[in-house]
């Protein structure tokens, strides 16, 4: 069974930054790899994992731009290329990153790509689910004999509050027989982030190997690059004259809770968890919106039907 979904003592919040989870914590020794580290959050994890001493491997689509924004980062932080829309990327990742550590303590699967027009990958799959979810499932069983190795690592996967926006319908997971709708769309990829986090959890646990998804907040990031300015305004991200919205977090803090969950000792023997704002979250409340968990992402039958349509889809066996 996962550990319950609901709220512990966590002594970090909402306005909680990722240097701060994780000052006075030493992970010299340690080892990391965080897909799309090089954008918005994914930037301030890597910052963070390293400030404590973690050797951390970035993951990235675009090595020139990466390199550009992290060489100012202190820490020992690699880039190497990663098309997550890519099957032979993925795989040539994989071995790379085997060539360097034969243990992986923290996998963060950060990249993601968010209402994005109908596009699809070199398979045909939906891109959206393409590189949120099978890309990523693809990677952690590449690297599975790392994370195994490490003895306690943890598995991260960004989800969104987005998984309320549309379920998961495993008959037609690549829009093949419904009108595209990008929401939608997004809605079901992160929400597949979440079941996978759920299933792996209970399937590798008994390695050491415990999972947890996220919400990491509304944040003003290069992942609204599909959406224009007036949807954004329409949905209240930013007023008339374009200032983000006061509730929004900054970078600092969207990376905090993905730091939390991949480095919290309050986690210790914990997992299979969808956690907001450096806590494990609540059940949503209809009437609520922005916060806690729906029951559709809690689903195991769910999530188990889920890992067998990935195994499928990607021609990846993958039973830790």
């Amino acid at each position: 069974m996962p550990s319950i979904q609901a709220p512990i003592d966590s002594p970090f919040g909402y306005r909680s930054t990722a240097m701060e989870v994780v000052a006075g914590i030493d992970f010299s020794g340690k080892h990391a790899v965080v897909t799309g580290g090089y954008s918005g959050i994914g930037t301030e994890t890597v910052r963070a994992l390293a400030a404590a001493g973690a050797e951390v491997i970035v993951g990235a689509r675009r090595p020139e731009t990466a390199q550009e924004v992290l060489d100012d980062l202190e820490g020992n932080i690699e880039i190497l290329p990663l098309d997550l829309s890519d099957p032979q990327s993925i795989d040539t990742f994989a071995r790379s990153v085997g060539e360097r550590t034969d243990a992986l303590d923290f996998l963060i699967n950060n990249a993601a790509i968010m209402a994005s027009p109908l596009q699809r990958d070199a398979r045909g799959y939906e891109m959206q689910f393409a590189t949120n979810h099978l890309g990523h499932f693809q990677l952690t069983a590449r690297l599975w004999p790392l994370l195994k190795k490490a003895g306690a690592a943890r598995v991260v996967a960004l989800s969104s509050v987005g998984h309320r926006l549309n379920g998961l319908d495993l008959d037609d997971p690549n829009w093949e027989r419904r009108e595209y709708e990008k929401w939608p769309a997004y809605g079901q990829a992160k929400s597949a982030n979440a079941l996978f986090a759920l299933q792996l959890d209970k399937l590798a646990k008994s390695h050491g190997v415990r999972s947890f998804s996220l919400h990491p907040g509304a944040i003003a990031t290069p992942l609204q690059r599909h959406l224009t300015m007036e949807e954004q305004t329409a949905m209240g991200w930013y007023d008339a004259e374009g200032n983000v919205n006061e509730l929004f977090k900054s970078t600092e803090e969207g990376a905090s809770t993905t730091v939390w969950c991949a480095t919290s000792p309050q986690l210790d023997g914990m997992g299979g968890v969808y956690c907001e704002d450096c806590n494990i979250a609540a059940p949503s409340d209809p009437g609520v919106r922005g916060k806690g968990v729906d029951p559709h992402v809690r689903d195991e039958g769910l999530a188990e039907a889920l890992w067998a349509k990935s195994e499928e889809l990607t021609g990846v066996t993958f039973r830790p």
